[in-house]
């Protein structure tokens, strides 16, 4: 019992100090948007043709080195200042998955061999753009939770911005931190209690093989900036395409940022959303 509590407590412990820099640095990131960052100036950035932004949106995110973690608070933020939905949304699935640090770890991870970047990469940005696809379609509106914009006036000295970016880093921090520690603390538990090997020995066939790594990649719940190096573990157990679904789904959706994301956006839509992905990483999965 005593060695059980301690595994939690390890996994748990590891799980925060893995994932709090980068949240971290995903509410600063936040506060800068908000402090320095015009709505016409984010309305410029934005293509006016829906699928070019779709498409712009998914490739940008392989400029922002974050985590899943920390890229939901950056995406609310910019859904705030006024980028579509659709366009949001695909930069959010993809910046986890095809930044430059992810895509090196990856690389390094399948023994320098490329075959699993690239389809890690793309992979990751076809789900992102139909997910894109689906949302332009199907929802208008930005699907926040809190319509209202906390601080519509942009401040107008150096000074001002500075200090707004700090308020705003600390109580985005705080608003954020609270979902971070419970979804640590539900993966951990998972983790505990819900044995690799069980779930390994259903994964038998091209369906149950990709569903089983899709969940495995939830209820792990690890960093994008790690996550290869625990799937390249399972090369002699899983085919190749079940694994390439474990390193997609999972920075878009476990267990921490499903919190985040109920914290940010309603509550059906976040549903849908879950919905959205699911679908196409599994079927895209088979496909591959």
């Amino acid at each position: 019992m005593m060695n059980t509590f301690l595994q939690l407590n390890t996994i748990f412990i590891s799980i925060l100090i893995e994932s709090l820099p980068f949240v971290v640095l995903g509410v600063f990131v936040s506060g800068v948007i908000q402090m320095f960052v015009s709505e016409e100036t984010v309305q410029r950035w934005v293509p006016k043709n829906r699928f070019l932004a779709i498409v712009y949106a998914a490739l940008i995110g392989v400029f922002f080195p974050s985590c899943e973690c920390s890229i939901v608070p950056i995406t609310r933020r910019l859904v705030a200042k006024g980028v579509p939905l659709y366009a949001a949304v695909p930069f959010m699935l993809t910046a986890p998955v095809i930044n430059p640090v992810v895509l090196f770890s990856t690389y390094i991870a399948f023994g320098s061999s490329w075959t699993m970047v690239l389809c890690r990469a793309l992979f990751a940005c076809a789900v992102a753009v139909a997910v894109g696809a689906v949302i332009a379609i199907r929802h208008e509106g930005s699907e926040l939770r809190h319509e209202r914009r906390e601080m519509p006036m942009m401040p107008r000295t150096w000074k001002e911005k500075i200090v707004g970016t700090l308020r705003h880093t600390i109580d985005e921090f705080f608003a954020t931190g609270k979902y971070l520690i419970i979804g640590a603390f539900i993966a951990s538990v998972m983790q505990t209690y819900v044995k690799t090997s069980a779930l390994v020995s259903i994964g038998n066939g091209k369906v149950a093989a990709s569903l089983v790594m899709m969940a495995l990649a939830f209820v792990l719940s690890l960093c994008s900036e790690a996550d290869a190096f625990i799937a390249s573990s399972f090369q002699s157990t899983f085919p190749f395409h079940a694994l390439a679904a474990f390193l997609v789904y999972g920075p878009m959706l476990d267990v921490k940022n499903t919190l985040m994301l109920f914290q940010s956006f309603r509550a059906r839509f976040v549903w849908k959303l879950i919905s959205y992905i699911t679908l196409f990483v599994f079927a895209g999965s088979l496909l591959i």
